[in-house]
């Protein structure tokens, strides 16, 4: 029989939701609470204000300097130290999870060297569907308009498509200082397919200080340069399929029922 190997380190790649604790699992705390070591971006390590304790490292890094972040969790961790490295929403949707394995596998680190556990998160989408109503009961296609690590020629192929299936759309990564006409040319991929009534909902930092909605419709998204200036990168836009409506002031989906 062959012998169990006990790894290493340990490393979980935990969800922290909206950043609040009061949205996080008990299970993402204990496990940021527990930690030697804390990776993260810093604005996600600002948000953990009041759960690190001073006696915890922190590393953190800015914007583009992911794969930094996840090496140096992985030394750490490999070092013998207890590491957590943080995203906000889920980390297995547009976070760091699919990079910390790809990684390992590069690295040909194994599980008996290095423990690593993903622990969930509450995912941007179910945020900002909770904010916005009832957008997303029936089926829904994600798409992020960064075309840092896509082209974007594929992304509007990938708009098109979900468009085209009548999907409900969620938005990520929809705008931002360098990137002004994305949003505008995917509402105008969507239009071909959908009516102009069709609802359309903005949230800006959900479930954070200074969280922002609105609701609106793809008509007056595509002419109201105001309201696409609305969206940043804290921002996430979700619009509706061909059943979608708006009813006091939300968006609905219905998913089928005979009622």
């Amino acid at each position: 029989m062959d012998k169990k190997i006990s790894p290493k380190g340990y490393l979980k790649v935990v969800g922290i939701g909206p950043g609040s604790r009061e949205w996080m699992s008990e299970r993402a705390i204990d496990e940021i609470k527990n930690a030697q070591v804390v990776c993260g971006y810093k604005t996600y390590i600002e948000l953990l204000n009041g759960l690190i304790s001073p006696y915890q490292k922190t590393v953190q890094t800015g914007m583009t300097r992911e794969l930094e972040r996840v090496e140096a969790a992985i030394r750490l961790a490999l070092s013998g130290k207890r590491v957590v490295l943080v995203c906000s929403g889920d980390p297995g949707i547009y976070g760091l999870s699919g990079l910390v394995y790809e990684v390992l596998k590069r690295d040909g680190i194994s599980k008996n060297e290095l423990h690593v556990e993903v622990i969930p998160g509450m995912p941007a989408l179910s945020a900002c569907a909770g904010i916005l109503g009832a957008p997303l009961v029936h089926d829904f296609s994600v798409i992020s308009l960064s075309d840092l690590l896509t082209p974007w020629e594929l992304i509007e192929k990938r708009i098109e498509g979900a468009a085209k299936a009548d999907f409900v759309i969620v938005l990520y990564n929809p705008r931002s200082k360098k990137r002004k006409r994305h949003l505008p040319r995917a509402l105008e991929i969507v239009s071909s397919f959908r009516s102009g009534d069709t609802p359309v909902g903005i949230v800006k930092r959900a479930m954070r200080a200074g969280q922002k909605e609105i609701v609106s419709i793809l008509e007056k998204a595509l002419k109201d340069k105001e309201l696409v200036d609305e969206v940043d990168m804290q921002s996430l836009v979700i619009i509706g399929n061909s059943k979608s409506f708006i009813w006091e002031g939300k968006i609905i989906t219905p998913r089928g029922y005979d009622i």
